[in-house]
């Protein structure tokens, strides 16, 4: 049983485990928290649930704006929860660089899934971080599936140079693109294609359905000049209509059989073990840069040396060696 830090924020790990909602919301709260206390709280919680976790198929789902994620994403989980999965979708939202202020309207987007009780839907703000994926995603996604659900999605922010953060989280990676084909080709970046498992052509239905056709056929040219992701498996590209329904079902039973091969072959442990060692690194990197702007010598200096370089009489490579001098050296920069 878990030590309570604070009864009011620290859900219990039993109840999480079993599947409470409630809990499981409170859990990604605390995760997401920036107080030192909810931290240390955090990784007590996650430490007696990692053993619970890891048992879903762990899907991010990315793709230029308007391409209609997040209506995909509803007829995708529908369709998974209707099939008897239960399904956890981590909508990262944009946070506003200016007021630090994001949307969070992912549960609106998807109402139906919303109310659906075998989904649970969590939108939380990039807090601009690369890849528009939340530093905290990774623990978010241990917790659901600690709480039993067995697909987890990551729906992120958009399609850039720096999206594919989603690849260090997730086992697959969905990139959707929409029946305009030529612009969404100009708009997505090689890096983010040859890092796509499957490609899905949304909205090919009606009027758009040949437009969705010929999409394809460029995707899929587009793919067969790049590196496969994994030798031998060259991404799958795929037609579906969020309206209709058409080619979800598809697009599942793309997903289920090649985390199905990745698994047998031992690779999606391979995967899994090198994310692991990224995101220790990851937060390794970020705890530093933490615990450095918090030391008293580093602090009275960052406000005089950012001045200096944001004045332009000093560079910025030159001010960061004379802060790393001053904690090397125990005294101010």
């Amino acid at each position: 049983m878990l030590r309570r830090v604070h009864a009011r924020r620290v859900p219990d790990a039993e109840a999480v485990a079993a599947g409470d909602r409630r809990a499981l919301a409170r859990a990604i709260t605390l995760v997401e928290s920036m107080r030192e206390d909810d931290r240390r709280a955090a990784e007590a919680l996650l430490e007696a649930l990692l053993p619970r976790a890891g048992g879903a198929v762990r899907l991010g789902i990315s793709g230029p704006p308007g391409v209609g994620k997040s209506t995909f994403i509803e007829a995708f989980g529908t369709h998974l929860t209707g099939a008897g999965h239960r399904v956890a979708v981590l909508a990262v939202d944009p946070t506003s660089s200016r007021s630090g202020g994001s949307i969070l309207g992912d549960k609106t987007r998807m109402e139906a899934l919303a109310r659906d009780p075998g989904a649970f839907i969590r939108p939380s703000p990039s807090g601009g971080e690369l890849g528009g994926v939340a530093r905290r995603t990774g623990e978010a996604l241990l917790l659901c599936e600690a709480a039993g659900f067995d697909v987890v999605l990551v729906e992120t922010v958009g399609v850039g140079q720096s999206e594919v953060a989603v690849a260090d989280l997730t086992d697959l990676f969905v990139l959707l693109a929409s029946p305009t084909g030529g612009d969404d080709l100009q708009g997505i970046k090689r890096g983010v294609m040859e890092l796509a498992d499957i490609v899905i052509v949304t909205k090919a239905d009606g009027d758009l359905a040949p437009a969705a056709r010929h999409a394809a056929a460029d995707l899929r040219h587009a793919i067969s000049l790049l590196r496969p992701k994994h030798p031998g498996i060259e991404a799958e590209v795929l037609l579906a209509s969020s309206l209709t329904g058409a080619g979800v079902a598809e697009a599942w039973e793309a997903v289920r059989s090649l985390h199905e091969r990745l698994r047998s072959s031992g690779r999606l442990d391979e995967i899994r073990a090198e994310q692991a060692d990224a995101w220790l690194w990851s937060e390794v990197r970020a705890g530093l840069v933490e615990r450095f702007r918090r030391r008293p010598t580093v602090a009275a200096a960052v406000a005089r040396l950012e001045a200096d370089v944001r004045a332009g009489t000093v560079a910025p490579s030159v001010a960061a060696r004379r802060l790393l001098d001053g904690v090397a050296d125990g005294a101010g920069a």
